[in-house]
């Protein structure tokens, strides 16, 4: 009888958002790519485009690319490309230690899940098609430009909500189905 409650309090109800950049990137090193592929990413400065295809480049080599779909790989390129190469003291020392789902620069899953839902449910957001300028000009808007998100960061979220948003409503959990404001 106790163990529905504890499995419903362990769920991650928020699965059904695809991954962001950070904790596919964090696969890719814990699936210990070569060391000269690895550094490639930590020091190359790409566009999303030239990113996408460097990953590629590398499916044969980096044992966690062969298993991301065309829309992770996307994504991480995504990711990439706003965030690589990493500033000087900003990734960590060690990355074979390092807990890398917290080491890494957050991405638009994170500030998707961290700041949108300060003011209403993330179905909000993350049911929406829009396009960049979209977004960009909600996240403008009186009532979100006081959210703490530089106009990198927002650029980021923006570009994560156009390549992985417009969930279907009936993927949403039904607890998250109801509330928040629109647009």
């Amino acid at each position: 009888m106790l163990v529905n409650p504890l499995l419903a309090q362990t769920k991650d109800v928020f699965a059904f958002i695809p991954a962001g950049g950070r904790t596919l990137f964090a696969q890719v090193v814990a699936s210990h790519p070569p060391a000269d592929d690895l550094q490639a990413i930590l020091t190359g400065k790409r566009t999303r485009a030239e990113w996408l295809t460097f990953l590629r480049s590398k499916v044969k080599s980096v044992p966690a690319l062969q298993k991301f779909s065309e829309q992770e790989q996307i994504t991480l390129a995504d990711y990439l490309s706003f965030n690589m190469p990493l500033a000087s003291g900003q990734g960590p020392a060690d990355l074979a230690k390092a807990d890398l789902e917290k080491a890494l620069p957050p991405d638009g899953r994170d500030f998707a899940l961290e700041k949108c839902q300060g003011c209403h449910i993330i179905t909000v957001v993350i049911t929406q098609v829009r396009p960049v300028p979209a977004w960009l000009g909600t996240m403008n808007k009186p009532s979100h430009a006081r959210i703490k998100l530089s106009p990198e960061q927002r650029e980021a979220l923006a570009s994560y909500l156009v390549l992985n948003g417009g969930i279907p409503i009936d993927d949403v959990p039904e607890e998250l189905r109801a509330g928040g404001a629109s647009y």
